[in-house]
C-alpha cells in the first residue's frame, strides 16, 4: 500500500524525525504481510503492522530509538509470535525499523511524486550502521535518488531493485548484498494505487460510504455540483469535485475504475449512467436504487438506442451482491453493503482483461456473486 510514503514525507517534514516499521519477511500465521507499514514519531503513529502486542512492542522499540542519539539507522527484529508475545496465531514476523530524518526529504519528495504519476518504487535501505551515515536509495525503473554511501552498493542495490520494480513485485524482502555478501538489505516496492472509486452525489448514502471508503487503499473522487454541502473535513485519500459537468469526470476516469452513481436527481443519475456505458473498461459501475428504477431506466436507455444488454453491466440495486444479508435502509448500512460489494469484485481476480466484467456485474446486480 502507498499510504504510508506521503504519510512519512509529512511526518519528518512536521517533527523531523520518524521511524518507518515495515514488515520485512512474515512465515505462518502473522496479522500482516509483508510490505504492510506504519510510521512512529514521538508523538503519534500512523498505519497499522497488524495491532495487538506485535504492534504494542513495536511501538515501544521505535519511541525508545527516537530518544537515543546513538540508535542504529536501521536495523531487524525477530518475533515469534507465539514465544516472545503470546499472540496465539504462531507465525514469526520479522520487522525492520528504518529511522528517517530531515537529510530524507529529497528522495521522500521524489517517491511523493512518482506514486502520484502512477510510477512504482523500491525503497532500499541498509540494515544496521551508524545512524549519520545515508542508509536508503530509491529505485525506479529508470531513476535514482538517495544513497547507500557506497558506490558498489549502489549499484548492486539498484541491480536488485530494479527488477521487482519493473515487474511490480509489491511488498518487502530482505536479501543480501551481491557486492560484498555481508550486507543486509531491505528491498521495499511500493505501487501506487490502482483502485480509483469515483462517488457522484453528496447525499447522506453518498457521505456514509465516502467515510467508509476513507478506510480503504482507495484513491475516491467525490463529485457533486453542490459545492456548499460537502463536509468541512474528508479522509485524507478522498478529493472533492465540486462540477456543474460531472459527466467530464466519467471521461477523464481511468480505466478499471469503481463508479457509484447516488445524485439526488433521477434525471442527472439517467444522464450519468448513459454517459458511462459509452465505456466498457469500469470494473463497477453501481446505480442507487429500487428493482424498479433499474428497470425504468433500461426501458428509458433502450428507447434512446442503448444496445439491448447492455444495461446488464450496471449494478442495481447496490449492496446486494456484497455476500452479506444486509437489508437496512439506512444510509451507514448501504454504505457498508456496497463498499463490501466492491472489494468482493475487486478481489475475484478481474485485472484488465475486461471482457470478464461484465458477466460479474450481472452476477452482483442480480445478487448472485
Amino acid at each position: 500500500m502507498a499510504d504510508w510514503v506521503p504519510e512519512l514525507a509529512a511526518r519528518v517534514a512536521r517533527d523531523g524525525r520518524a521511524v518507518l516499521i515495515a514488515v520485512a519477511h512474515a512465515s505462518g500465521s502473522t496479522p500482516r504481510e509483508a510490505g504492510a507499514a506504519m510510521i512512529v514519531t514521538a508523538r503519534d503513529a500512523v498505519g497499522t503492522i497488524g495491532g495487538g502486542h506485535l504492534e504494542l512492542e513495536a511501538l515501544r522499540i521505535a519511541r525508545d530509538a527516537l530518544s537515543n542519539p546513538v540508535t542504529p539507522s536501521s536495523w531487524v527484529v525477530r518475533f515469534p509470535l507465539a514465544a516472545r508475545l503470546g499472540q496465539c496465531c504462531g507465525g514469526v514476523a520479522t520487522l525492520a525499523f528504518i529511522g528517517v530524518d530531515q537529510d530524507a526529504r529529497a528522495w521522500l519528495d521524489a517517491a511523493v511524486a512518482c506514486l502520484r504519476s502512477a510510477t512504482p518504487v523500491a525503497l532500499v535501505s541498509r540494515i544496521g550502521g551508524a545512524r549519520e551515515q545515508p542508509a536508503q536509495l530509491l529505485v525506479t525503473g529508470d531513476s535514482v535518488s538517495g544513497s547507500l554511501g557506497n558506490a558498489d552498493l549502489d549499484s548492486a542495490a539498484i541491480a536488485l531493485a530494479r527488477p521487482r520494480v519493473r515487474t511490480r513485485a509489491a511488498g518487502a524482502a530482505l536479501m543480501q548484498s551481491p557486492s560484498d555478501g555481508s550486507t543486509t538489505l531491505l528491498i521495499h516496492v511500493v505501487l501506487p494505487h490502482d483502485f480509483t472509486v469515483i462517488v457522484f452525489g453528496n447525499g447522506h448514502v453518498g457521505r456514509a460510504l465516502v467515510q467508509v471508503l476513507g478506510a480503504l487503499p482507495a484513491n475516491v473522487r467525490w463529485i457533486d455540483g453542490r459545492d456548499s454541502d460537502f463536509p468541512a473535513s474528508v479522509p485524507p485519500n478522498v478529493e472533492i469535485v465540486a462540477t456543474d459537468a460531472p459527466e467530464d469526470e466519467l471521461a477523464a476516469a481511468p480505466r478499471g475504475a469503481y463508479v457509484v452513481v447516488m445524485t439526488h436527481r433521477h434525471p442527472l443519475d439517467l444522464q450519468l449512467i448513459e454517459t458511462a456505458l459509452s465505456r466498457d473498461d469500469w470494473r463497477y459501475l453501481g446505480l442507487i436504487g429500487s428493482r424498479s428504477k433499474r428497470n425504468q431506466f433500461e426501458k428509458r436507455l433502450l428507447a434512446r438506442g442503448l444496445p439491448p444488454g447492455a444495461f446488464a453491466r450496471v449494478t442495481c440495486p447496490i449492496g446486494v451482491g456484497s455476500g452479506l444479508a444486509i437489508r437496512s435502509k439506512e444510509p451507514g448500512a448501504i454504505a457498508v453493503a456496497v463498499a463490501a460489494e466492491i472489494l468482493a469484485l475487486r478481489e475475484s481476480g478481474v485485472r484488465d482483461d475486461f471482457s470478464a466484467v461484465r458477466p460479474l456485474a450481472e452476477a452482483v446486480s442480480k445478487g448472485r456473486f
